[in-house]
């Protein structure tokens, strides 16, 4: 197969280059002139440098593929603009681009996010992809803008929606700071209550990414790419213990009032940066929520789908890649 990824060059979209080669497919890389390259580099991959905002590159970007797997998109931005141009409007342009010269594509799948759903009521009731979408921060908003252009358009092109939770793995520069925290002999929690969250190890979500684009059932559906059990913060830390062989963690637990203070600041002083800050206001918001937890059920059910990767020898994996590359 010819296969486009557009944000071939980060943390996901890596390693779905890498496990799409390791079938045997052609693939394409969406690039820009600022990508880094170093994931991709020395890989059997075409590079095709394209602006989202010009039908030309992008039509030229789709032409002649059979798949599109859709990753790029903007995380933290200045203001909700910012957001909708990266996350809803570039994936209208590119669905336009791919009917227009490409019309007998065999699926374009649009990795979105949990945060589209927002956070659950309670354990028993984890958000599923019948739920109203409620999304808490600008990011989850314009992903949820992203969808509805995604549905809008499943009556002239076959469309995948998928939505990862919280995702982590080597490469992942978000997630990274925990690990060189508890490197450090130090378990940051938030809150005095434990906090839920769903989980799910990069080369999971990217078994499922493909399930879900290569399955006749999943055109025209959304899908939670997740992990079948929620996970504590306190699991998770004492996983990141056995990985970095520590004995002993001092468990430092941050008040709700300290991280919205320290996301204030945050995104203060951000103004003055070129770059936006990752951690504002609304990310302390998203910080502070109870239950982050989606179901994997219809994943399990229509794809056959199972995340595999026990969460201690994902941790583990992590860890070690972090320290071998010298990231902490």
């Amino acid at each position: 197969m010819r296969i486009l990824v557009t944000g071939a060059t980060g943390f996901i979209g890596s390693h779905l280059v890498d496990q799409l080669l390791e079938e045997g497919n052609e693939v394409i890389a969406s690039i820009r002139k600022s990508s880094n390259l170093r994931w991709l580099k020395d890989k059997p991959v075409k590079l095709i440098e394209a602006n989202f905002d010009n039908s030309t590159d992008l039509e030229k970007l789709v032409a002649d593929v059979d798949y599109v797997y859709h990753i790029a998109g903007l995380v933290a931005a200045k203001n909700y603009t910012e957001f909708l141009k990266a996350n809803k409007n570039a994936t209208e342009n590119l669905i336009q681009a791919c009917i227009k010269v490409n019309p007998n594509l065999d699926r374009f799948v649009l990795v979105s996010s949990q945060t589209v759903a927002g956070p659950s009521s309670s354990l028993e009731n984890p958000q599923t992809e019948d739920d109203i979408p409620k999304p808490i921060t600008s990011y989850g908003k314009s992903k949820l803008e992203g969808e509805k252009v995604a549905v809008s358009y499943m009556d002239k092109l076959p469309i995948t929606i998928v939505r990862p939770p919280a995702v982590f793995g080597p490469r992942d520069t978000a997630i990274k700071d925990i690990f060189a925290i508890v490197n450090k002999g130090i378990a940051p929690l938030i809150g005095w209550q434990d906090k839920y969250v769903s989980l799910i190890y990069v080369k999971d979500l990217v078994s499922g990414i493909i399930l879900a684009g290569e399955s006749k059932i999943a055109e025209g559906q959304i899908y939670f790419i997740s992990s079948n059990r929620f996970y504590t913060w306190q699991e998770i830390m004492s996983a990141m213990k056995i990985a970095f062989n520590k004995k002993h963690l001092i468990k430092i637990k941050i008040p709700h009032t300290a991280v919205l203070t320290l996301a204030t600041i945050s995104e203060f002083f951000g103004r003055f940066s070129n770059k936006p800050p990752v951690f504002n206001y609304e990310k302390g918001i998203d910080f502070i929520q109870k239950y982050w937890i989606c179901s994997p059920n219809k994943a399990e059910n229509d794809l056959d789908f199972t995340s595999e990767t026990p969460l201690d020898d994902g941790i583990s994996e992590t860890a070690d890649w972090y320290l071998k590359n010298k990231w902490i």
